[in-house]
């Protein structure tokens, strides 16, 4: 689950620049309910350690400043090779429960 958690995150931060409660809600949006700050914040930590991401403070009209994730140069290359495996993975998955 993680390996997926991760690639989906990286998905999101490709988009667009965001955050991690942003993060989160798209998590959700897209059917991960039970995601929550506390699961994807540790993550973020990790792949900013691996610079697959990386991170600028800006201000919030709403309170303290945010923290800012962007995919670095590292991180479009992992996306791109996350999706590769993740379309095998779901063929082998298919053919598996088809039968084949």
């Amino acid at each position: 689950m993680r390996g997926t958690l991760e690639g989906c995150i990286i998905k999101i931060i490709n988009k667009e620049e965001t955050y991690g409660y942003e993060i989160v809600s798209r998590l959700q949006e897209y059917g991960f309910y039970d995601v929550k700050e506390g699961t994807i914040y540790p993550i973020l930590v990790r792949l900013e350690k691996k610079k697959i991401i990386s991170s600028i403070y800006k201000k919030s009209l709403l309170g303290p400043k945010r923290k800012y994730y962007f995919l670095t140069n590292s991180g479009k290359e992992f996306l791109e090779e996350f999706v590769v495996v993740w379309n095998e993975v779901v063929k082998s998955v298919d053919k598996v429960l088809k039968g084949e």
